[in-house]
């Protein structure tokens, strides 16, 4: 599919209600979404339970004036969905608990999501490129859980740990994901030296 960039007319034309902003909107993210859920829940009833949720926060919040970054609402859309997404697990698993371990001050800002940095098409190969640069057991969880969007199962077995264990490693990856993401962002291009000159 065809990533879009979405700009201010964007946003004002779909909190106006046209018709035709709203239909590209709901196509093309109903689309995102589902590549994301698919993986991640049992039936297509839940698929759509969550799409839906996530449709009418969006919405809700767009009304509010609360979405203030049109170049960033695919990272925005993506967050919200992964925060109903977690809320549905939490339902269905009233044991899960958040993660609060020495690192959990440094989870990433919602503008850098890293499974919206996963998905961008035009960042594929600077994910390839971060994923080189972490430690083998980081890439080969982030790799299994992102890219070839395995079953979390499946993924437990693999490495021989629990689903309750899972999360631990997959949130230290993300944070290790994080690091080099900003490192390879902030390196100065070929070139060029670190204070800008050539």
């Amino acid at each position: 599919m065809q990533f879009e960039a979405f700009d201010q007319s964007y946003l004002d034309r779909l909190r106006s209600g046209d018709p035709r902003t709203q239909a590209h909107f709901f196509a093309y993210f109903s689309q995102l979404m589902q590549l994301k859920l698919r993986a991640r829940l049992r039936t297509t009833q839940e698929i759509e339970d969550v799409k839906q949720e996530t449709f009418a926060r969006i919405f809700t919040a767009l009304h509010q004036g609360k979405i203030r970054h049109p170049d960033r609402l695919g990272p925005y859309v993506n967050s919200v969905c992964a925060n109903v997404l977690l809320e549905q697990y939490r339902d269905h698993n009233p044991k899960l608990t958040p993660i609060d371990d020495e690192n959990s001050g440094n989870i990433p800002d919602p503008g850098t999501d890293v499974e919206s940095i996963v998905l961008s098409k035009e960042l594929q190969g600077k994910v390839r490129e971060i994923l080189d640069e972490m430690p083998e057991r980081d890439r080969r969880i982030l790799s299994a859980i992102f890219l070839e969007e395995q079953d979390k199962d499946e993924v437990c077995r693999e490495f021989g740990v629990h689903r309750d264990y899972l999360r631990v490693l997959l949130h230290r990856a993300k944070l290790a994901f994080k690091a080099e993401y900003l490192k390879i962002i902030n390196r100065p291009p070929p070139g060029q030296s670190a204070a800008g000159g050539l």
